[in-house]
């Protein structure tokens, strides 16, 4: 991507400059989400020493509460946020069932990282 500025929504004059600042922040999401990523890593690599579960109800509910709140915040659908947010929950929660049950299988060769 270029160093220009992004331009904001209201003043795109055309369908290639909205697809050019559409896939600037896509680039910017995916960035974000890859930094998540690390840290939904790291957590079940610590869960390894605690015995804890992947699926933590209380910590899903609060993070969905959050942000539901930071949609509204910033005048976008809270359902939609939730539904996003519940989706990638699902996959990182299930990332880590596999990883979890892939090191405390018995037998398995191999240390925890």
């Amino acid at each position: 991507m270029s160093d220009e500025a992004h331009i904001p929504a209201s003043r795109c004059t055309s369908m290639d400059e909205v697809r050019r600042e559409i896939d600037r922040i896509d680039e910017q999401l995916v960035a974000l989400i890859a930094e998540r990523f690390s840290y939904v890593d790291r957590a079940w690599q610590l869960k390894m020493n605690t015995g804890e579960g992947a699926t933590v109800p209380w910590r899903i509910q609060q993070v969905i509460d959050k942000v539901r709140a930071r949609a509204e915040q910033h005048n976008l659908p809270p359902e939609l946020v939730e539904a996003i947010w519940r989706q990638m929950i699902g996959w990182f929660i299930q990332y880590e069932e596999e990883r979890l049950a892939a090191r405390r299988a018995p037998g398995e060769q191999g240390e925890g990282v």
